[in-house]
């Protein structure tokens, strides 16, 4: 990270923990007709939110396939206490007009996310973008998470510690480029269940500049565009449905003796909210990359992730996730497998603003693919972790 980067993510962090502080200290005299920092921002239309995220994790294995591909997302750490993420969003983002928004992220998980074409280190500027509403319409131009997946990148909204096989392995984090949101008969700000239509132009699966991309061993790019397309609503007051196809040229990167070819995403999210505690998830992906093989062939992935959801009340809650990803050809994790996981998350949330993680998680695989301190291999590792998070 350069002096500049470190430099503006202290300031916007400073601003934002001291109009949290302000806002929460009632012991803090304040002075009649003097708004706090607080209150100016969010009288200006400004929102300053983020998190803090720390760890603990432990891994029976290595972390790493056979391949040298980590086996894991973000929690790779063997036996350590970790700073997974220190997250901070600027936005505003009116329901018609200009605005705009920024997310920075430091820590560990950065370094994961990190697209090609910028510097690989512990800071990254998740999401970056200037938006535009008018109506059922909405339109951002510039970098933003991905519409695929049950999961996401900001821990806070995940149910899970540790995050699926499909949100590290199926599908990308990011894209920079351009999407536009058709609300038909509502607003695309807060559909509010209505059925909402995405298109969207970018430079393909986490790629901030095109002539940065990683080369395939045959020295070519892929530098033309990824169409995305995408839809999501209710099907009932209680299920709702989300799904995105994302299709453009891609380099396999060194993982195979291939070249630049197209790849094709089918990403589906069903979501069924049974009670007020209970909610079941599903997510399918099924994705290929033509010339990712030796002699032309084309690489194909799929999998499929389930999750249970239960509160048992406002503090108490458990989330069960079980899923497979078959990698056909070995593109996506560097060998040719079918990796199982299946992982239990306990959570507590003693304060508004504060929840605790204990979590189990076992993966396996149908080739003994995952590699161990004492050197050998074996078809299956477990673990645990602790999360803390703090929200501001």
């Amino acid at each position: 990270m350069n002096q500049l980067s470190k430099r503006l993510l202290a300031a916007s962090v400073a601003a934002a923990c001291m109009s949290t502080a302000w806002a929460q200290d009632k012991k803090m005299t304040e002075k009649p007709g003097v708004p706090t920092l607080g209150q100016v921002m969010e009288a200006s239309g400004i929102s300053i939110t983020g998190y803090v995220d720390t760890s603990y994790t432990y891994l029976s294995g290595s972390g790493t396939f056979t391949s040298g591909t980590a086996n894991r997302v973000f929690d790779t750490e063997r036996r350590s206490f970790n700073l997974n993420a220190l997250d901070l969003t600027l936005s505003a983002l009116p329901p018609e007009g200009f605005g705009g928004m920024v997310n920075l992220t430091a820590g560990s998980d950065a370094k994961v996310i990190t697209p090609a074409g910028t510097t690989n280190d512990e800071f990254d500027v998740t999401q970056a973008y200037v938006h535009f509403a008018k109506g059922p319409w909405m339109a951002i131009a510039g970098k933003f998470v991905t519409l695929s997946g049950a999961e996401v990148i900001k821990s806070p909204a995940n149910t899970n510690f540790t995050r699926s096989i499909l949100f590290g392995y199926a599908i990308p984090f990011t894209h920079t480029g351009v999407r536009v949101y058709l609300a038909p008969g509502g607003s695309a700000v807060a559909p509010d269940g209505k059925w909402t239509f995405i298109v969207g132009l970018n430079n393909g699966w986490d790629v901030q500049n095109e002539s940065l991309q990683t080369a395939a061993t045959d020295g070519s790019r892929g530098r033309g565009k990824t169409v995305e397309l995408g839809a999501n609503g209710n099907l009932t007051k209680s299920v709702s449905l989300a799904a995105v196809y994302y299709s453009g040229p891609e380099s396999t990167g060194a993982i195979t003796p291939a070249s630049t070819g197209s790849r094709d995403l089918f990403d589906l999210v069903l979501t069924w909210n049974a009670t007020d505690k209970l909610s079941l998830v599903l997510n399918y992906d099924k994705a290929e990359q033509e010339k990712a093989l030796a002699g032309g062939g084309t690489a194909k992935w799929d999998g499929v992730a389930g999750y249970v959801n239960y509160k048992f009340s406002d503090q108490w809650r458990v989330s069960f996730r079980t899923e497979e990803l078959n990698d056909k050809n070995g593109l996506r994790t560097g060998v040719t497998q079918k990796w199982k996981e299946n992982t239990l998350t306990l959570a507590h949330t003693p304060a508004k603003n504060v929840e605790l993680r204990a979590e189990v998680r076992d993966d396996r695989s149908n080739q003994s693919s995952f590699n161990f301190p004492n050197g050998t291999t074996k078809k299956s590792q477990n673990g645990f972790g602790l999360e803390a998070i703090y929200k501001f």
